[in-house]
């Protein structure tokens, strides 16, 4: 009874409604799931052109969720800078968007099944106490709270080793945990992204996710986590992760600058870094002339593109 109160609480979030017709085949479902911290930079538009891409040309939904459940990381006037953004590029998405911090409670049922099953523990360890350990989490709290120690966070108990599981561009993956068993509720009463976005792709039916390479790492986790909440599988892929010449990665955190060049340039670059042969013809075309060669192109290819490598360099 209980997961299945939690299966329905995170089903509350459905994605919109195809025909009859395509319901019966179970369209492809993707996203793009930004975070308004700042605006798209080069990076984030491969994400969100390489997962539009396989979504539409499918002939599948395209969602759209700002993960903006950590308050501190957001800045005023992002999301509206990032949606104006993918406007231009003529990336039309389906349904109403996602906020993450609107969800909060679903969040929290979440976190209430996992530690009534066991799965979750409260842990009493701060930040400079773990960086004594090299940044990985030593499992200090595992088996109960020391004498006097007060709970912090909330941590999720994983195993020692996750199950082999299949990148659509990169085959089969081994992903150990990183970090030790990872925080769920951090202890300034966010949740972590690990959590909400696992909560939110089962919620919106989200079938695949398509996006930076910067998380393949991550991957096993979340499905484990999946499984601990009753979920279906998603199907991942990972796009290259973009570095600048110094094979440093493009990341808002990183104060990476954002996209500033024309809409038909950008999808025109980003093909490019995703192996595509553009052809010389459509140089200085629209984002429109872009999107719909580019959806032509991938409807008659299975798969439409490898990526060339896992990561590759931003142009000069």
């Amino acid at each position: 009874m209980e997961s299945a109160r939690i299966h329905q609480a995170m089903s509350s979030l459905s994605p919109p409604t195809m025909p009859q017709a395509q319901a019966r085949k179970k369209p492809v479902v993707g996203r793009f799931a930004p975070s308004p911290s700042g605006p798209l930079h080069a990076g984030s538009l491969i994400a969100a052109i390489g997962s539009y891409l396989s979504a539409r040309s499918q002939s599948g939904l395209w969602l759209l969720r700002m993960e903006d459940v950590d308050g501190d990381r957001v800045r005023p006037g992002a999301a509206d800078t990032i949606l104006r953004q993918l406007e231009t590029l003529g990336l039309d998405w389906d349904g109403p968007i996602c906020w993450q911090s609107q969800r909060h409670d679903y969040y929290q049922q979440a976190l209430d099944h996992l530690i009534k099953e066991g799965d979750a523990y409260p842990c009493a360890c701060t930040r400079q106490e773990i960086r004594q350990h090299g940044g990985n989490y030593p499992g200090t709290c595992r088996h109960g709270l020391a004498a006097g120690r007060t709970a912090r966070s909330w941590r999720l108990r994983v195993p020692e080793q996750f199950p082999v599981w299949k990148d659509r561009f990169h085959g089969l993956q081994n992903t150990p945990p990183e970090q030790g068993d990872p925080v769920l509720l951090r202890a300034d009463n966010y949740f972590a992204y690990l959590l909400a976005c696992v909560v939110d792709d089962g919620a919106q039916g989200v079938s695949e996710v398509i996006r930076g390479g910067d998380l393949r790492t991550f991957t096993g986790v979340q499905r484990y986590l999946q499984s601990l909440l009753h979920l279906p599988r998603t199907e991942y892929g990972h796009l290259p992760l973009l570095c600048n010449a110094d094979g440093s990665k493009l990341s808002k955190s990183s104060q990476s600058p954002a996209w500033t060049g024309s809409p038909g340039q950008g999808w025109e670059t980003t093909l490019g870094l995703l192996g595509w042969d553009t052809p010389a013809e459509l140089h200085g075309a629209s984002a429109e002339q872009w999107r719909n060669w580019a959806l032509a192109e991938a409807r008659g290819k299975t798969p439409f593109w490898h990526p060339p490598a896992t990561s590759v360099t931003l142009p000069l």
